[in-house]
């Protein structure tokens, strides 16, 4: 039994949901449009501004994909209402972000300047010289632009010098005078 699957959502104001047969879900909002194509395993039915997901069987494939469904569209009206966000710090002597128009320049200690495109779904935005603010509507977008951002100069656990995710905790180890 899916506890994700089995909630139903609620369509906010201001947003269209629409599902094709082949189960490709389109929703409109303020901020944009997404579409998805889902599992036909999977029927998804539109009472009255709810969505409601169910599944054929109990098999094990069905489970898995009844909560992911539910997810991944709850996920998109989320995104086209509210949108995503991630908070980005660069921790380090000399460490800054700054932005030029779409791009954002990083120096991250490297002999030259990282310079990073923003795409037409992701927007990148600097607050301070410290902080990146990746924004867009697509969750999964968002995650993975910030990911590759901080794979530029990931954390190390001596001095936690290097790119890090706002709420991220590193753990920090002793070295060597620590004997």
């Amino acid at each position: 039994m899916s506890r994700i699957g089995n909630m139903p959502i609620t369509i906010p104001a201001g947003v269209e949901f629409k599902v094709d047969k082949d189960n490709t879900v389109t929703v409109k909002g303020p901020k944009g449009e997404l579409t998805q194509k889902l599992s036909t395993k999977i029927t998804i039915e539109n009472n009255d501004g709810t969505i409601v997901f169910k599944r054929g069987s109990n098999d094990k494939d069905e489970r898995a994909l009844h909560g992911l469904s539910r997810a991944l569209v709850n996920n998109m009206i989320i995104g086209v209402t509210n949108g995503f966000q991630k908070k980005l710090q660069l921790v380090g002597v000399g460490y800054k972000a700054e932005k030029k128009g779409d791009t954002l320049v990083l120096s991250l200690g490297y002999s030259h300047p990282i310079e990073v495109k923003d795409t037409a779904d992701v927007k990148t935005a600097v607050n301070g010289t410290n902080e990146v603010i990746v924004e867009g509507i697509n969750k999964a977008l968002v995650g993975d632009f910030a990911a590759n951002i901080r794979a530029y100069r990931e954390p190390e656990p001596y001095k936690g010098k290097g790119i890090k995710y706002d709420d991220e905790v590193i753990l920090r180890k002793e070295g060597k005078t620590g004997k």
